[in-house]
């Protein structure tokens, strides 16, 4: 007899992919992922077209369909997961507002932000568990249409994007506790929308119309279209589970959570995790996240650009890819020649105001050692939130995981090991986020299983211990040092 089967989609900043897992052996079935195709924008932009979206799902579902075969009846439920923040917001005909969303990476707001948190900074943060950035949904709402009472009340539904998803595929509208407080819009101590955070923001008037309900994930919000079914070919009737966003999808893939892990995710974002008990008061880090259990926080040292870097790079000197970038930075030696890099090209909050940009730059350097100061810079960013999150007790000392599309290379991985000193688990399937997606699908069917993920661990470099901890004890002072530079810049070009 066939295991019975459940579907994750994902839907990363810059991709979506739909993966079919088998139940109990985690086994891959079937997979197909698209790229998506965001747009950049004067002044920080950061948009994809609503038809983009809904081409790239019902293409990823037709291909894992027919790599199915006649498994395909086997399939259970579907789970949709995906980045945080951004702006997803349905008009009074349930499409996208103006045809299109923007991305967790938009910097639009950018100065808005700023403002807020030099007024509601402290505030926000003790009721939401973080201060205001431009990717919130309500501050990138504000800047667009905040102004005008009328363009305003043009927002029906505020969604993330994971549930634009299950929008598209069962025509249901809600979310859960871990999207809406990620994006600084939860309170924490009632576990319900915010109307500080969204009266900071300007716009009250949202909270008592535009706000989805909140549902626990592993929940069925609906099933699958009978349209969707027929075209994507997966059965009638097929259940849609609610799940978390992508981050905690991952967690949960890994079995961070039990094993007291931090974990890395080496993505579009620098994101840097760990789940712990509640605290009051609450520690100093970059976000406090309520999820489904009340007792219970995720805790975030995060910067908005992580291999969002690499890509830069790679389109600005014409690398073929992203990977191609990493190649070439490890025919540099460690040091990249003097040459030191700024790893904020999607913008940073910690220093505030923080810009991308190479130091030390001088006539003998060619592009071998920029793409290894990119990457290096990139890899210490990791490693500082990681050091930040262990010096408030969270995590188990020398444990951490190491997820996400950079993580797939092993040298990654070694490079943040050797910053830390210590061992990393590596995660290399890319799919945790689709198959932590599938595991919510699961328990929405009433199964515990597991869907277990494939890890290695990667030790350091056995060479070179202390040439790896003084340039990561170099990196952070010089970023640290530069943080008036930083703050004076983006004053001007506010």
């Amino acid at each position: 007899m066939n295991a019975d089967i459940f579907i994750g989609i994902d839907m990363g900043s810059t991709g979506l992919k739909a993966v079919a897992f088998e139940g109990g052996s985690g086994a891959t079935l079937a997979s197909s992922g698209t790229a998506l195709p965001y747009e950049r924008l004067p002044g920080g932009g950061c948009e994809l077209r609503g038809q983009a979206i809904d081409g790239a799902l019902v293409q990823a579902l037709r291909r894992v369909s027919r790599q199915l075969g006649r498994r395909v009846g086997g399939v259970r439920a579907v789970g949709c997961t995906g980045h945080g923040a951004g702006f997803y917001a349905l008009d009074a005909h349930q499409r996208l507002l103006d045809g299109r969303a923007a991305g967790s990476t938009d910097q639009r707001a950018a100065a808005r932000a700023r403002a807020l948190a030099a007024r509601h900074g402290t505030a926000l943060f003790e009721d939401v568990g973080c201060g205001p950035w431009s990717g919130q949904p309500s501050l990138i709402a504000a800047e667009l249409y905040g102004a005008d009472a009328t363009q305003r009340a043009r927002i029906r539904h505020l969604l993330f994007a994971k549930d634009y998803l299950g929008f598209l595929l069962t025509g249901s509208i809600a979310t859960d506790a871990s999207d809406a407080s990620t994006a600084g819009l939860l309170s924490l101590a009632t576990g319900t929308w915010s109307t500080f955070a969204f009266e900071v923001a300007g716009l009250s008037d949202l909270v008592p119309r535009a706000l989805p309900p909140i549902v626990p994930s592993g929940t069925v919000i609906g099933s699958l279209l009978p349209s969707i079914a027929a075209d994507c070919g997966l059965p009638a009737g097929l259940p849609v589970a609610m799940c978390s966003i992508d981050l905690l999808a991952s967690l949960t893939a890994v079995g961070a959570e039990q094993r007291g892990q931090a974990v890395s995710v080496m993505g579009t974002w620098c994101v840097n995790a760990v789940i712990a008990p509640a605290r009051e008061p609450k520690p100093a880090v970059g976000a406090v996240v309520r999820f489904g259990e009340p007792d219970q926080r995720l805790y975030l040292e995060n910067s908005p650009s992580s291999m969002a870097n690499v890509a830069w790079l790679a389109r600005t000197l014409q690398f073929d890819s992203a990977a191609a970038v990493v190649e070439c930075a490890m025919a540099s030696p460690l040091g990249a020649g003097g040459l030191r890099f700024f790893p904020f090209v999607n913008g940073g909050s910690a220093p505030p105001g923080a810009s991308a940009g190479f130091i030390g730059l001088q006539a003998h350097h060619d592009r071998t050692h920029m793409a290894r100061a990119v990457v290096e810079a990139v890899v210490a960013q990791h490693a500082r939130h990681i050091r930040r999150l262990g010096a408030f007790g969270l995590g188990a000392p020398g444990r951490v995981a190491a997820l996400g599309g950079g993580a797939r290379d092993a040298r990654l991985v070694q490079l943040l090991a050797s910053f830390l000193g210590h061992p990393v688990e590596r995660c290399g399937d890319d799919e945790t986020g689709a198959r932590g997606a599938a595991l919510y699908a699961a328990r929405s069917q009433g199964q515990g299983g597991e869907l277990p993920a494939p890890c290695d661990v990667v030790p350091p470099s056995a060479h070179d211990a202390r040439a790896h901890s003084d340039f990561f004890e170099g990196f952070g002072e010089l970023v640290d040092q530069l943080a008036p530079a930083f703050a004076h810049h983006a004053k001007g070009t506010a």
